[in-house]
């Protein structure tokens, strides 16, 4: 609930954080000066009623006789004023009837304490201050006694807690009034110190983005400052790594597209001459057949690697190119496997009229690499499904084998990954399946790995019905 309330912007927060701040500092030196001037007030009243009355004992009781009469009672109760009570032993002298409100515990006060004594109570809503004194007698040596009388006046403090109560409105008007100028406070202090951050955002976007040239002039000398002078160096160091290695990778690139066509030329006399030494092999010794043999096999493996160098050499030169076709996707997927002799080891479920448009060579492609793949890698039986929705085609190849190693998956599809080193000297050149997903990309589609549920290595190709021809 507290996260749903409180604003979720940095500006929002900041300019909330310093209202607040502002006016309850507003409001508690407000409070804190309406309170001291109350207690002052309420002192200095309640100071000044008990003066009075002081005064006015003390004007009256030289004139009093010891002991005292009902006379003598009844001139100093009104020489002290309304609502006040004097008692001497079993006298009483009474005028008002707030004199009832005198308590036994202010009685009491007064005779054990032997001096004038102040209460405060509240009653019928109203507040009242109680003063109680008695009345010693001073002899002629300086010695004081205490008469037995004593005085008890009530006075009504509502005009003075009125004042109290205009004081608080007044602390709450000026907490109020501070609200106006703390908000443009807040919002002038939260531009200032939001602009740099939001312009250290839009640097981190655009350097997000790709815009490595991106920077943020530091303004001040803060940690603001401090912070994009940092990011600056973070930008200058990316962008010339970034540089290093682009022109790295154009090196390596244009090396291998170089080297790719240089050596066809003489790869293809080469070839020729395995042709030749093949048909020738027939008549040879053993030793001398086996090692014929075993050059043939690997120049065939140097000419699929050079080949696939070349592929990727356009791939990643932005070169590489579709051939639309009108194509049956099962019956493509049959021709792949038939050409190469491979329909007697796949189980192939491939319904007939799935018509899409795509480059069949490159379908042949991305199909040969992966059954081969489950031929050469996984275990019977080797699957290939065909299926269709009205969004995607989806060619699935699976196999019965162990299934692809978790640590795996994540670069079955980078170049020349293997994931056994002891198949270096596979027929594979490491690209197969890089291509492949190079190919499926390039039809728009999507080329996944994974391990079916009940074992085996699985790769889906999933090719959408509808296509934009670039």
């Amino acid at each position: 609930m507290t996260g749903r309330l409180w604003p979720r912007g940095l500006r929002a927060r900041l300019s909330l954080t310093f209202v607040l701040v502002t006016v309850l500092g507003a409001a508690a030196a407000a409070w804190s000066s309406a309170g001291s001037a109350s207690t002052a007030l309420v002192t200095s009243t309640q100071r000044r009623l008990t003066e009075s009355i002081a005064g006015q004992i003390g004007a009256t009781t030289p004139q009093l006789t010891y002991p005292p009469d009902q006379a003598a009672l009844d001139r100093l109760r009104a020489a002290v004023g309304a609502n006040t009570l004097v008692t001497y032993r079993d006298l009483r002298s009474a005028d008002g009837a707030e004199t009832g409100l005198v308590t036994e515990a202010l009685h009491t006060a007064v005779r054990t304490r032997d001096r004038l004594v102040t209460q405060r109570v509240t009653a019928s809503g109203r507040p009242w201050l109680l003063i109680g004194t008695p009345i010693v007698i001073t002899g002629p040596d300086g010695a004081r006694t205490p008469s037995g009388i004593e005085v008890y006046a009530v006075r009504d403090l509502t005009g003075v807690e009125r004042q109290v109560d205009d004081l608080a409105w007044s602390a709450a008007g000026t907490a109020a009034l501070a609200l106006p100028p703390a908000v443009l406070l807040a919002l002038l202090a939260a531009r200032s110190v939001l602009r740099p951050v939001r312009e250290l955002r839009d640097t981190a976007r655009r350097l997000a983005a790709g815009d490595l040239a991106a920077r943020s002039p530091p303004q001040g000398a803060d940690e603001l400052a401090e912070l994009t002078v940092t990011v600056n160096e973070m930008a200058e160091s990316l962008q010339t790594s970034m540089a290093a290695m682009r022109r790295m990778q154009a090196d390596a690139r244009r090396f291998a597209a170089d080297v790719s066509h240089e050596l066809r030329t003489p790869l293809s006399t080469l070839t020729a001459v395995m042709e030749v030494l093949a048909t020738a092999a027939a008549e040879m010794e053993a030793d001398a057949r086996e090692s014929a043999q075993m050059a043939i096999t690997e120049t065939h493996r140097l000419v699929r690697l050079v080949e696939d160098l070349m592929e990727v050499s356009r791939f990643d030169a932005g070169t590489a190119r579709l051939r639309l076709e009108e194509v049956e996707v099962g019956n493509a997927v049959r021709d792949c496997l038939r050409a190469r002799g491979w329909l007697d080891q796949v189980d192939l479920a491939a319904p007939e009229e799935i018509p899409l448009r795509l480059d069949p060579r490159r379908l042949d492609v991305i199909v040969a690499n992966l059954v081969g793949n489950a031929l050469r890698h996984g275990g019977p039986p080797v699957r290939v499904s065909v299926s269709a929705t009205r969004e995607q085609v989806r060619i699935e190849v699976g196999d019965g084998g162990p299934g692809l190693p978790e640590h795996v998956l994540p670069h079955v599809f980078e170049r020349f990954y293997k994931a056994d080193a002891a198949r270096v000297r596979t027929p594979g050149s490491g690209l197969g399946l890089a291509i492949a997903l190079e190919n499926a990309r390039l039809h728009g589609g999507d080329l996944t790995a994974g391990n079916a549920s009940g074992g085996g290595a699985r790769f889906v190709l999933r090719l959408p019905r509808k296509r934009e021809d670039g």
